[in-house]
């Protein structure tokens, strides 16, 4: 990752966000100049959907992916597929210590949460009801040792304690050294709030959650786009002045 600019970017309703105008440009112009951008992906996904997700549509190929919500570090490989980074994931892994089945069992009485069928190796995800939720579940796993995240008012995580995709997206960035100030963090809810806080520049994109919005802290390097999705990034890219060719992608929606 020697590259002058990094884009790492949520994907639900941020880099797969906006028109499909938008973001075939974006995706074309990472793929024309992929000796100056590196591409990771920091999703709350697993790193079985992003695989199957690039391989069976237009989107580019990440070099790494801060996945599963930043429990997941890993480097791609298109034809071999997405390998943990173990050096990366060991404390990860030691803070969850195998707790899966203690919060399912903690968590099962309590209404509003549906568990999610993927099986995360450290986390567990919830389809989460507000009106329904009883407050009291947060207090139980924050006794157990670990974190809630509520994100677009529909998903609740349990995390390993002080994991997120943040501090995940940092740990990668010091294993390649690779400086801070050469990548843009992307994001559009309240579970890309640790990333775009993290001390890169960073855009929540036009349409983010309000929760997020309101969140943010007023810093010059924390960018706020109108523009939706894809769109918001290049915004960003362009008033950060980040890759001198960026302007290049808006010739292509016009």
């Amino acid at each position: 990752m020697d590259k002058p600019f990094v884009l790492a970017t949520d994907l639900d309703g941020t880099f797969l966000g906006g028109t499909q105008a938008d973001r075939r440009a974006l995706y074309r112009w990472i793929e024309d100049n992929r000796d100056t951008v590196g591409l990771v992906f920091v999703s709350g996904r697993d790193p079985e959907f992003i695989h199957e997700m690039c391989s069976s549509n237009e989107l580019p190929w990440p070099e790494y992916v801060v996945c599963d919500v930043g429990t997941s570090i890993a480097q791609v490989h298109p034809e071999k597929g997405i390998r943990p980074i173990d050096a990366l994931e060991r404390e990860i892994a030691a803070q969850w210590n195998d707790s899966g089945d203690a919060v399912r069992a903690e968590l099962k009485s309590f209404p509003g949460l549906t568990e999610q069928k993927t099986a995360f190796r450290y986390r567990v995800s919830f389809d989460y009801d507000p009106d329904s939720y009883d407050p009291r579940a947060a207090e139980v796993i924050a006794g157990m040792g670990h974190d809630v995240l509520i994100s677009d008012n529909r998903f609740l995580d349990v995390l390993p304690r002080g994991v997120s995709k943040g501090p995940s997206l940092l740990r990668l960035l010091e294993h390649l050294s690779l400086p801070p100030e050469r990548v843009l963090a992307a994001g559009d809810t309240l579970n890309d709030l640790s990333m775009l806080i993290a001390g890169t520049p960073a855009v929540a994109v036009g349409g983010s959650e309000a929760a997020l919005i309101e969140a943010l802290p007023d810093l010059p390097r924390i960018h706020q786009a109108k523009a939706i999705g894809a769109a918001g990034i290049v915004e960003a890219m362009i008033a950060f002045d980040l890759h001198p060719d960026a302007k290049e992608i808006l010739t292509d929606v016009i």
